[in-house]
Formats: C-alpha cells, structure tokens, sequence
C-alpha cells in the first residue's frame, strides 16, 4: 500500500495550490485538477446509484469494478506521465454495454433523467460522466501528452451509463420516461 492518510488537513493548500501525485504544485483550478477531480466526482455519483435499493447483483458487480478503474483513470491524471487504462478497458466497457443493451427493446424516443431512484442517479452519473470527458478533452488541448485512453473510457462509460439507466428505469418497475416533444402548443411570434 502506498502513502497513509495519518492527517487530513495540512494546510499546504491554503494558497489555492495543490499537490500532484509527483509533487508538481499547480493552482486548484488547473485542468489536470479539474479532470481527475471530476472523475473523482462521477466515482462519487457511482457511489450513490449503488447505495440504491434494487440494484441486481450484475450491475453492482460492474459499477464497483468501474469505480476501482475510475480511481485508476484519477491516478493517471493525477500522475503525468502514468498510464493505467488500456485501450482493453475500453473494449471490455463496449462488450458489457453491448451485453445490456441486447436485452432492450430499440429506443425511438429521448428519454427523461427518471424512472426510479437508482435510474435518476445513473442518470445523474452518465452526465458527469460527459462533464469529466470534457474536462480530459481540455486537459489534452492544454497538455497534448495526455494519452487518448481516458477521454475514450469516459466516452464509452457514459454510453454503457445510459444503457444501465433504461436497465434499473425497466427492472425498477417504473419503466422509462419518454419525452414528449410535442405536448403543448408553441406561443406564435409577437410583432415587434
């Protein structure tokens, strides 16, 4: 096991700095800080989404182990120069996504953030899902160094995220809220 936390606080950010994990001190609103701080987000969010009553087994099974890849993907951003996701990892996220998302009917509507507790946080989870891809994006623009494998986990990882929200909005018994685009008439253009 690497460093233990023996004190929370240490003060060292109190001047808007913090630390990477090789020692680098960048401003807290940095872009490596703001993507691997939104993966740590969407972990969070994974959190909860698993803290939901009727969660089959399967699914848990999943999203714990993307939440340990999830703490491997904030490593690597947060240690320039690490690498821990693979261009498999994708392909494994793909393969799971594929497997889910046999077992649904076609979608021929957008569908509302819903159906159920455990959907509407995963749905909550695709979207900062989508946010800590932008975020990795930025951070490649910034640091062209930044390898490709994260932005494409991430990309991959909200598809499978909505997949898993039509799965718990079904097997929760609520099914799936669908949009309804035309269900009130639109004001006409008043003459200016």
């Amino acid at each position: 096991m690497g460093n233990r936390v023996s004190k929370v606080y240490t003060r060292t950010g109190d001047n808007g700095t913090t630390g990477l994990g090789d020692g680098t001190r960048v401003p807290k609103d940095a872009s490596r800080v703001n993507a691997y701080g939104t993966v740590d987000e969407l972990n969070c969010t994974l959190g909860i989404v698993l803290a939901c009553d009727g969660v089959n087994a399967e699914i848990r099974e999943v999203l714990t182990q993307i939440q340990h890849e999830l703490f491997d993907l904030g490593g690597e951003l947060c240690i320039p120069g690490m690498v821990t996701v693979q261009d498999a990892d994708v392909t494994k996220l793909e393969t799971i996504l594929d497997r889910f998302n046999d077992q649904l009917p076609p979608l021929k509507e957008f569908i509302l953030p819903g159906g159920g507790l455990a959907a509407a946080h995963c749905h909550l989870a695709r979207t900062v899902c989508r946010r800590a891809e932008r975020a990795v994006i930025t951070l490649r623009r910034e640091e062209p160094d930044t390898r490709l494998q994260p932005q494409h986990y991430l990309n991959r990882l909200s598809d499978l995220l909505f997949v898993l929200c039509r799965v718990l909005a079904r097997e929760s018994g609520h099914g799936e809220v669908l949009w309804h685009h035309e269900r009130r008439p639109r004001p006409k253009p008043t003459a200016g």
